[in-house]
């Protein structure tokens, strides 16, 4: 069976060594970008996805193709087609709304959505390996 006549029940064996580290990565990007630095006297965090998107114009941009490459990693996975619109919507909120002076930081501040995506994936992967 060709890789175009699967569905979302038959997906390529995973690696679990192999899928480990790729999550491991994954991990890091998503913690990079939304829980890097705590803020001074609380126990908020922000990542970078917060400071690059303060840069008018380009910082929402900039960070929204770093955060398509958590999706992109779970398309080339096969994960199924709900979760990676959850995802992309999940995407879309960050960059869209992130793109609106002030209330934008705030929100990507607190929607942290790369940690949501990773918890999509790996809740997702979970569930393939357990079946």
């Amino acid at each position: 069976m060709t890789s175009n006549a699967m569905n979302d029940h038959e997906k390529a064996p995973i690696n679990t060594e192999s899928l480990r580290l790729h999550l491991q990565r994954i991990r890091a990007l998503a913690t990079l970008l939304d829980n890097a630095f705590r803020v001074p006297g609380t126990n908020f965090r922000i990542g970078w996805d917060n400071i690059i998107g303060l840069i008018p114009g380009v910082g929402d941009v900039t960070t929204g193709i770093a955060s398509a490459s958590i999706v992109g990693y779970a398309m080339r996975l096969g994960v199924r087609k709900r979760v990676l619109a959850r995802m992309l919507a999940n995407l879309g909120a960050d960059v869209t709304i992130g793109a609106i002076p002030l209330i934008g930081d705030l929100f990507d501040a607190a929607f942290k959505s790369n940690m949501r995506n990773v918890a999509l994936l790996e809740r997702e992967l979970a569930r393939r390996l357990d079946s």
